[in-house]
This record gives C-alpha cells, structure tokens and sequence, in this order.
C-alpha cells in the first residue's frame, strides 16, 4: 500500500516535532547552565570570584549598570530555563525515554545532570534578594524628616544625615532627650568624628553614587511609562490594527462619517467651498465658470472632502484598539517594575523634601488651580473635546456639563483632605505659607 503523499511530507516535520518535544530537559538545562557560566565569568573576571556587588566602587555608573542589565538578563534565563526543566521532567517517563532511543536520542548521565543543576544552585541563589538589594540601596539616602511645631512661613523639614542610623531604632521620649550637655555640642561632635573617620571619603562616594543610581533609575522608568505606551500604540496601530481593520473595512466602501457632528462638519466645508467659488466667479477678470463647470468643481470637493473623512473614520476606529494595546502595556510596565515604583517613589520624595516652604505651597497653588480653579472647565472642555475626535465619538455636550460640574470638585476635595491629612503632619510650616499665599 502506498503512503500518500500529504503523509509523507508531514511524517519528517512530526518527527522532528516530536524529536524536538523530548530533548526538551537536556535543552532546558544546557540553557541554564550557560546563563551561570556567564555569571560565573563576570564574577570571576571582575570581582575576583566573589559575588557581584552592584553597590561596589570599584567601577563607575556605566558599568555597574552594564552589569546590572547583564546579570538581570541571565538570572532571568536561568531561573526559566530551570521551571522548563522541572516542567518537562514531570512528563518524562519510561515510554518516553524508551521513545527517544528509537529515534536515536541519548540522555546525559544522571551525575552529569546533577552537577549542572549543583553549579547552578550554588551561582544563583547568591542572587535571590536582587530585587530587594537594588530597592534598598536605591532607598538608603533617603532624608530623615523632622516635624516642626511651630508652623511658622520660614520654618521647614530638616535633612539630618545620620550615617550610622540602625534599622529600627527605638523612639526616645522627650524626657530622654535631655543630657548633661547641650544638643548642639554632641552634634557638633559627632560631626567632627564622621569628618575624623577614614573611611568617610569611600562613605560619601559610595552614598553619591547610590544617589545617582537612584537618579537614573527613577528618569529611565519615567522615561520607559511614557515612550513604551506611545510605541506600542503606533506599532499596533500600524502592524495590527491597521491591516486587521483594513481587511474587514474596505476603504472604497467603508462609512464615511461615525456621527452626526463628522457629517456636519463636511456639509459646512462643502458649502464654504462653494460660496468661495461663486465669489472668485463674480470678482474674477476670467470668464465665469459656467453652472456645469461649477457643478463638476463641487463634485469634485465633494469627493476629496469624503475620502478625507472616511480615512479620519478609519483612523478613530484604529485609534480605538491601539489604545487597549497602551493601556495593556503601561499596566504590564507597571506590574513587572515594583522596585523601580519603589525607587522612583523615593526619587519624588526626596525632591519635593528638598523644596522650601514657598515653592511647595506655589506648586500646589499652580496645579490646583489650573485643575480645579476658576478657568479650569475650559481646559476640561478642550480634553474631552479632544479624547471624543480620537476616538470618533460624538461630542456630548449634556456629559461634558456634567463632568467639569463633578469632577473638579472631587478633586478638589481630595487635594484639600490630603493637605489637611498628610501635608499638616509633615511640614505644617509648608501649609501655613500656601495659605498666607492663598490668602
């Protein structure tokens, strides 16, 4: 009996589907086992076997961050590489290795697997903290903020560097806090015994370039929210969402006009166009147009007006999913990156510290203001306006009334109870001097 001929080219490409299916663990474990060689070269080759400090001095900023990334990448590798391993090895059993020696497929021994998989434990489990290491010392520069009780206009946080401050230290009463010399020598002390301290020029180094680490950090995650959901929207509008609409919605037959407010829009422009053309046919030294030549000229316009439209139709529908894919990749961002959240939460913290009295009050005043104050609807209006022609929907007027009569004042009221909640409690002089300023 002959094999027919569909079976026959598919016989080879199922078998080396199948082929391919059982040297899943050894490929797996390969994979992993050169991901901890890689890292073991790093460790080996520049930091003298030891683990991968990414806090060390020893290297600048460029390439401590190259070897950041790098590590990351073959962490990541081998940690998946290993879940396969584990995985496929569930599904391997005595039919399946009797399998593979028909197809002429030898496993390594089983001492040469548990060696791979030893090397590996010993590199990776060094690393099972990264995330909270990186966290951690982008956050141990973070300023120590001293209430003031008088809340006085010139009055603000103090940054008190304490450079041997322990993890949990117990809070002192006021009654501890008196002694047999005045604050402000044992200070002056302390100070001068940091400055004596021959380590203290590698401590400050050390704290600047953990500083700076956090700088970058905290402006390339910023960086990465806004360009990330901005390329995701163009590619998906061009390499999916664009063909896809393409192929359902013809452009020769699609809709012209989404709503109402398009078709009146095109019938406006249509009449200037015509009213235009009447009055250069009145002042003009040429000889008038004739009512067929005039009529062909209209439909002419009319014809370029809809296939303008019909492709500003297209691009709101278009504009539709490709923001779902931004919307769904900015969520992904933000879900795999809680410790560059964590950094860049410190990075705004320690920025809007570091600001006086009056310029925290003249921001809050400013973003206020143009959100929830006198000429704020009209900003509102143009945003809705403008969201409605993205996506090609009406613009309702009776929902945007609405809207700008609700939201601003909720935004208001929460601008105003986390004033009164948090911003009272840690610089009340800042809330004294955004009210005299209010005021």
């Amino acid at each position: 009996m002959k094999i027919p001929i569909f079976s026959q080219n598919i016989y080879p490409f199922l078998l080396s589907a199948y082929r391919w299916y059982l040297l899943t663990p050894e490929r797996s474990l390969a994979a992993a086992y050169q991901a901890a060689l890689q890292i073991k070269t790093i460790e080996d080759e520049h930091f003298n076997g030891n683990k991968i400090d990414l806090n060390s001095a020893i290297y600048n900023n460029s390439v401590m961050d190259y070897f950041e990334s790098d590590l990351k990448r073959q962490l990541r590798i081998a940690r998946m590489r290993l879940t396969e391993f584990r995985a496929s090895r569930l599904f391997s059993n005595e039919s399946n290795q009797r399998a593979s020696q028909k197809t002429g497929i030898e496993y390594p021994s089983p001492a040469l697997i548990l060696e791979k998989l030893n090397f590996i434990d010993q590199v990776i489990s060094k690393y099972n903290n990264l995330e909270n290491e990186i966290t951690s010392s982008a956050l141990v520069n973070k300023p120590e903020i001293v209430k003031v009780d008088s809340p006085t206009p010139q009055s603000s946080p103090q940054k008190l560097p304490n450079p041997n401050k322990e993890p949990q230290k117990k809070q002192r009463g006021k009654a501890d806090t008196m002694g047999i010399l005045p604050r402000s020598i044992l200070s002056t002390i302390g100070r001068l015994q940091v400055e004596l301290d021959p380590n203290a020029e590698q401590d400050v180094v050390k704290n600047f370039r953990q500083t700076q680490r956090r700088t970058i950090i905290a402006i390339r995650f910023i960086l990465l929210l806004i360009i990330i959901p901005l390329l995701t929207h163009q590619i998906s509008k061009v390499l999916i969402v664009g063909p896809v609409l393409n192929h359902f919605r013809s452009p020769e037959t699609g809709q012209i006009f989404l709503n109402l407010e398009m078709e009146e829009e095109a019938l406006v422009e249509l009449q200037r166009f015509e009213e235009k053309l009447k009055f250069k046919n009145l002042i003009s030294s040429a000889p008038p147009l004739s009512a067929q030549e005039m009529e062909i000229e209209l439909e002419e316009k009319a014809h370029e007006i809809a296939e303008q439209f019909r492709r500003q139709s297209a691009n709101a529908i278009k504009n539709v999913f490709s923001d779902i894919f931004s919307v769904g990749a900015f969520i992904y961002l933000l879900v795999i990156s809680k410790s560059s959240i964590a950094v860049l939460k410190d990075f705004f913290d320690h920025i809007v510290y570091g600001l006086s009295d009056s310029a925290k009050a003249f921001i809050i005043i400013l973003f206020t203001d143009v959100f929830v104050g006198f000429h704020s609807p009209h900003g509102w209006e143009v945003i809705l306006e403008g969201v409605s022609r993205h996506w090609g929907l009406p613009a309702n007027r009776d929902f945007i009334f609405l809207f700008i009569a609700t939201f601003p004042v909720i935004l208001d009221t929460i601008f105003k109870y986390w004033i009164f909640r948090y911003l009272n409690r840690i610089s009340p002089s800042a809330v004294a001097t955004y009210r005299n300023m209010n005021e």
